[in-house]
Parts: structure tokens; C-alpha cells; sequence
């Protein structure tokens, strides 16, 4: 299985609020990686959506870490 395949998008979201998730996971025991789109487009000289990070996680860490999420943040999981 490639390394891309082994994880899963659990979060998107300001950078603030994946940064604790990390240590949330950390303190879980939990892989993560994170991704920022917009940091690597400025890199590139591209645009992007600001302040949206991607968070992911092995897939056997999955379902823990979306119940961490969905605990920390709530209302990022509504479709209000």
C-alpha cells in the first residue's frame, strides 16, 4: 500500500485548530500528517484558499481521531 493510501482526511480547517488537534493526536498515540495548501502555493506563486489546513491520520486511527475532532470542534461537523 502506498503512503498515500495509508491515510485519511479526518480535518479542514484553520491552522489554529489543527495545530491542537496534532497535540490531541500526540497525546493519543495517534499518526498524523498534515497538509496546508496555501502555504505551498505562495511557495509556488499559485493562489489558494487562506487558512484552510488538512489534517490526516492513518487509517486504522481513523474513527478515534474523528470522534477526538468531532468532540474538540462540533460545530465544524454540522451542515448548519
Amino acid at each position: 500500500m502506498s503512503d498515500e493510501q495509508s491515510y485519511k482526511r479526518v480535518y479542514t480547517g484553520p491552522e489554529t485548530n489543527v495545530q491542537y488537534l496534532q497535540e490531541l493526536y500526540e497525546e493519543a498515540g495517534i499518526t498524523f500528517r498534515v497538509r496546508n495548501d496555501f502555504e505551498s502555493s505562495l511557495r509556488a506563486g499559485f493562489g489558494s484558499t487562506p487558512g484552510q489546513v488538512l489534517l490526516f491520520v492513518l487509517k486504522k486511527d481513523y474513527e478515534e481521531a474523528l470522534k477526538i475532532a468531532m468532540t474538540t470542534f462540533p460545530k465544524d461537523f454540522t451542515d448548519e
